[in-house]
């Protein structure tokens, strides 16, 4: 074990939790339980919605498994990767105001909320909360494997050794603090993620002899390495373009993103948070992705690719610049493992359990049982990410694409076009998962673009389909 190294990352850890127990005193003092556990009272600035929204879409996919597949596939992921950019831009620009606006007039705590007052069905809300609760469990294995692999990389303890300690330390945190604690916490992430990733990009670059050395030894090694097409040429231009899908424009319909879309104070916070927001990801996505290329002249030969950038820390910076800089990657992972966490809480406590099984259940039994499934949750990710995956980038990439199958067209037309009913809703959501699940599973990669591009136009037929032939059924039924 190198202490220089572990002494940074505990003392970041230390202060994660003394901002958690700060939190919980305002959770315990508030009026309304669940608006301040899982959307921080709706007081969020401009400042900490952009880096809520940066610290939470930066996670182990992007921080621990993309500079994996860029130090595998070269500048042609790099390419790919920096669709991201315009994320945070597309979600509040197309939620923005109008869905704070209807999330305040329907009293929305979450996404699930929100589908249940717009289409008053039970099933859309059924249906919603199946997809959050099984696709989200898929993101929260990635990010508790690349946490733990993190870990595992930087002290030499054992993988499952490592895992443990992360999931107690997330666990703790967001327990006790919830979305309050998450959004303080996302910010002092996103600051270490921006200046940790600026540091670790110049060393590296001095390590491997300046740029120009760099490519050229990439070059050298294989000249698809420096091409867009990837190191065997397999990122073709269709598939690098509907990837723009998944990761940009799709990112509307992901709970944990929009959710932070009805939690800001005002349109002036939005408004910032939406430039702030757009400038940070695009800095931090080039910077991560970049050392995983510019990794490989300097440690050729690694097997696992989620491993490349501890590995790269410690080979290019001091131990205790290192620890510092590793806080980066540790704090994407946290603010989105604790942001998914509190997404699956509350589909199980407010969506399912209070909309149809007590109702009435006094606000204690709501605090109990909100800390009661997320320590539940937490425990039961810990066990599936036992056997990890080698490159945890696709398990997260499933999930991403599983959601927006299921809820960027309900999301969209539920605030944009009136004729959208939940015929139409339940159609787009049930056409999008069953054709996302079964095209990943016996025909990933249709026509050459990704898997996610086919369902998410299936479902956006199936939503108008369901819409227009029920829509006249529905008038003649409001006006007998």
């Amino acid at each position: 074990m190198n202490g220089a190294v572990i002494i940074p990352l505990c003392l970041f850890l230390v202060l994660i939790f003394f901002i958690g127990f700060s939190a919980s005193k305002v959770v315990r003092s508030s009026d309304s339980f669940l608006t301040e556990y899982f959307l921080g009272g709706r007081e969020l600035g401009g400042l900490l919605l952009a880096m809520t929204m940066v610290a939470t879409y930066g996670s182990a996919s992007s921080f621990i498994g993309g500079p994996g597949v860029a130090y595998t596939e070269g500048f042609g992921w790099v390419l790919l990767a920096m669709s991201q950019v315009v994320t945070g831009y597309f979600v509040l620009m197309i939620l923005g105001k109008k869905f704070a606006i209807m999330a305040r007039r329907y009293n929305a705590v979450t996404l699930i909320d929100f589908l249940k007052e717009r289409y008053q069905s039970k099933w859309v809300v059924l249906v919603a909360a199946f997809s959050i609760i099984v696709f989200l469990f898929s993101a929260m294995a990635a990010q508790w494997i690349g946490g733990a692999r993190l870990i595992e990389s930087v002290t030499g303890i054992s993988y499952l050794g490592a895992l443990f300690i992360f999931a107690v330390s997330v666990l703790v945190y967001v327990i006790i603090g919830g979305f309050r604690a998450v959004a303080l916490t996302d910010t002092l992430q996103g600051i270490v993620m921006l200046i940790g990733t600026l540091i670790l990009l110049i060393a590296t670059i001095v390590a491997g002899g300046g740029i120009s050395n760099i490519i050229a030894d990439l070059q050298a090694e294989n000249p698809n390495l420096i091409t867009p097409y990837g190191a065997d040429g397999g990122l073709s231009s269709a598939y690098v373009s509907s990837f723009w899908i998944l990761v940009g424009v799709g990112v509307v319909g992901l709970p944990q993103v929009t959710v932070r879309a009805m939690s800001y104070k005002n349109s002036r916070s939005m408004h910032r948070a939406l430039i702030v927001g757009t400038i940070v990801v695009g800095f931090i996505m080039l910077n991560m992705h970049l050392i995983g290329v510019f990794a490989r002249p300097i440690l050729p030969g690694i097997e696992v690719g989620d491993k490349v950038m501890p590995l790269i820390a410690l080979e290019v910076l001091p131990a205790w610049v290192a620890g510092i800089v590793l806080a980066a990657p540790m704090a994407a992972i946290m603010s989105t493992v604790d942001s998914l966490l509190l997404l699956v809480s509350s589909a199980v406590v407010k969506d399912v359990y209070l909309n149809y099984i007590e109702p009435r259940a006094s606000d204690n039994r709501v605090k109990k049982l909100s800390i009661s499934v997320t320590a539940a949750l937490g425990i039961f990710v810990f066990l599936m990410a036992i056997n990890p995956p080698d490159l945890l980038v696709w398990l997260n990439l499933f999930a991403f694409g599983g959601l927006e199958a299921a809820f960027i067209w309900p999301v969209i037309f539920g605030l944009y076009w009136q004729k959208g009913n939940k015929h139409g809703a339940l159609a787009s959501m049930l056409v999008g998962i069953v054709s996302y699940t079964l095209l990943h599973n016996f025909y990933p990669s249709a026509f050459g673009m990704h898997t996610v591009v086919l369902p998410v136009l299936l479902s956006l037929a199936a939503f108008v389909a369901g819409s227009l032939l029920t829509h006249s059924r529905e008038q003649r039924q409001t006006i007998l």
